[in-house]
């Protein structure tokens, strides 16, 4: 490949007939080659560039460089990580992603069996983002809501880390105890793209019947810090305690909840740390929604009612100040025939639908992405069953980022 890099860089100077003086070769030959290597279109190919020399590396492993080409490369699909128990499930061919996936879950070990047991026994998965799997260990059949003891793993390098404890003090200090917790919900912050792929956030959700709080543990600080809390009252709300069943939604740096099955949407937003409330379009107060990028700063929301053949594909515009957001239908989105399909959740520019067979084999079912973008629905694997839960996995873990090889 450096043979080849070079003969190009020898045609450009030779059809410019304009070679430039010896102390500017490098600036102008580390422009065309980033241009070079930012049409490579596999992460794996572009790693084992950055091994073939050391201005490979170099270029490959600035962040700058690494952030243009994570916008014009969006992450691999490489399969599903099953909530309880662990295992993991693999995009199968003829996904584009098939051979990778395989690569990947050979090499992974996505049982977490060499983490030490937690208080309550095994650990299972609630969250993956950015190639690392959260993990959290609770009381087995417990129904109630417990701070769960927390680690975040690699699983290809199978490093991990086993969170502190959230510190009573700290808990006191937001009037907070956790027998009268209504829930906790731990996940991944997503990383920027000039953090050291070393360090990462993890944020828990609390709410009570008063309030609900954000504590933040840093892997700078190994420690945990309150975000922000606020209180029901304060966000106009009269809130019925125990009707947010739903997980979180990402975009443009906010998180977003549904407040049970109506239509009002929490916001928290990571720049000020703030909450506060928006509408969905009210006729969908029912069935299964996600929020999700839609580019252009819009915000995407798809919602699908019971039973249906079709997804509803809204936009908006994040409104900044009080009111509702101004949802604008674009389209409804057909779905495969051949199956009875739900709305699963989002993640990296993708919705994510489980199908059920209409015909004899209804126990199969198998998992279909939606690309936001050109809203093309492609299938990706079987998975266990219509019910279970699932992560996406994308991409490869921190240990095999292009800075770290």
């Amino acid at each position: 490949m450096a043979s080849l890099i070079r003969s190009i860089l020898h045609f450009f100077v030779a059809t410019l007939q304009l070679p430039p003086p010896p102390q500017q070769l490098p600036a102008v030959a580390d422009d065309l080659l980033e241009e070079i290597f930012l049409r490579i279109g596999s992460f794996a190919d572009l790693a084992r560039a950055s091994t073939a020399c050391a201005t490979f590396r170099r270029l490959i492993a600035n962040r700058s460089f690494l952030r243009r080409y994570r916008s014009l490369h969006p992450p691999l699909l490489l399969g599903f990580l099953y909530a309880e128990p662990a295992e993991f499930q693999r995009a199968e061919a003829p996904h584009p992603n098939a051979p990778a996936a395989h690569v990947l879950a050979c090499a992974a070990g996505f049982s977490f069996d060499y983490l030490p047991l937690g208080t309550w026994g095994r650990w299972d998965p609630c969250d993956v983002r950015d190639g690392r799997v959260l993990l959290k260990s609770i009381p087995a059949g417990y129904t109630g809501v417990v701070l769960a003891d927390l680690a975040v793993c690699d699983p290809v390098s199978q490093e991990y880390l086993l969170l502190p404890p959230i510190p009573d003090d700290l808990l006191a200090s937001v009037q907070v105890q956790e027998q009268n917790l209504q829930c906790f919900e731990p996940f991944l912050v997503p990383s920027g793209d000039d953090e050291d792929e070393t360090s990462f956030e993890v944020m828990g959700r609390t709410y009570c019947a008063t309030k609900t709080v954000i504590f933040v543990f840093s892997r700078c600080s190994d420690s945990w810090i309150v975000g922000t809390s606020t209180s029901w009252d304060a966000l106009s709300l009269n809130l019925i305690p125990g009707d947010q069943g739903e997980t979180y939604h990402y975009a443009y740096g906010c998180f977003f909840w549904r407040l049970g099955r109506g239509n009002k949407l929490l916001k928290l937003a990571m720049n000020k740390m703030e909450f506060s409330i928006g509408d969905l379009p009210p006729v969908h107060n029912e069935g299964r929604i996600v929020v999700a990028e839609a580019g252009d700063g819009r915000l995407a929301m798809f919602s699908q009612t019971y039973p249906g053949a079709s997804v509803y594909y809204f936009t908006s515009m994040q409104n900044e100040g009080e009111g509702a957001y101004e949802w604008q239908m674009e389209s409804m989105i057909p779905l495969p025939s051949n199956y009875k399909c739900s709305i699963k959740g989002a993640a990296e520019g993708y919705i994510f639908l489980v199908g059920t067979s209409k015909g004899r084999d209804t126990l199969r079912a198998v998992c279909f992405s939606l690309e936001i973008k050109t809203l093309k629905i492609e299938r990706v694997s079987r998975i266990r069953y219509g019910y279970c839960y699932f992560y996406p996995y994308f991409g490869f873990p921190p240990s095999m980022s292009p800075r770290r090889i």
